[in-house]
């Protein structure tokens, strides 16, 4: 009942919370889906370069957030640019390794095929190989939105906007007055974003994705 009471109160303010934290997670997935596909179409025909991508994806996530945050700090300051940049190199991570390994999945018949009938390099690329690999790069994206949505809390300690600041001002006022409702909303709404957003990709798969690779 007092959950209800709080949400009611401050609906005003958790409306605008869950706005911000929705559009840095929206924006920094989008910034990084965009150049995790352009490094995978630059490496993806090198063995040795894609490999070393992968990798150095793999091995960028294990990365502390915090570690990244704090290091940002140095050159940008408290505030959305450092929480941007951190949001954005982890959200690039998990979509680069997916589409490289989607374009490399590509069957070496089709792109012949297109090849046979004089199609450039470019229109290949377009055409067919990013048609082709789209649901493993779709994969990708779910995954590094979650992450982000989830991760996007802790820019709180850099002052950046959103839903982690609810959070952490309700666990550091534990005992008081509205402390426990205010850090139960953050992680609630937190979940309730990550959830529509996974529902906009699903859909998003679903009009995208040709039906003869599903």
């Amino acid at each position: 009942m007092h959950l209800w009471d709080y949400i009611s109160n401050h609906a005003s303010n958790l409306t605008f919370l869950t706005y911000q934290h929705a559009s840095l997670a929206f924006q920094t997935v989008l910034i990084g889906t965009l150049i995790a596909i352009v490094v995978a179409v630059a490496v993806y025909r090198l063995s040795l370069g894609s490999a070393l991508t992968l990798t150095t994806s793999r091995v960028a996530l294990t990365i502390p957030s915090l570690a990244l945050l704090a290091l940002l700090i140095v050159p940008f300051g408290l505030g959305v640019v450092p929480s941007f940049i951190m949001l954005a190199f982890f959200a690039t991570m998990p979509v680069v390794g997916n589409a490289i390994v989607g374009l490399r999945s590509v069957p070496p018949a089709v792109v012949e095929s297109a090849r046979g009938i004089g199609l450039p390099r470019w229109r290949i690329l377009l055409t067919v190989e990013l048609p082709i690999a789209w649901p493993v790069i779709l994969t990708g994206i779910r995954v590094s939105t979650q992450m982000i949505v989830g991760v996007a809390a802790i820019v709180a300690y850099v002052l950046g906007p959103g839903l982690g600041s609810l959070i952490f001002s309700g666990l550091s006022r534990l005992g008081g007055a509205n402390a426990l409702e205010m850090a139960l909303t953050g992680t609630i709404l937190i979940v309730i974003v990550a959830l529509v957003f996974d529902a906009l990709l699903v859909l998003l798969g679903r009009l995208t994705i040709s039906r003869g690779l599903t």
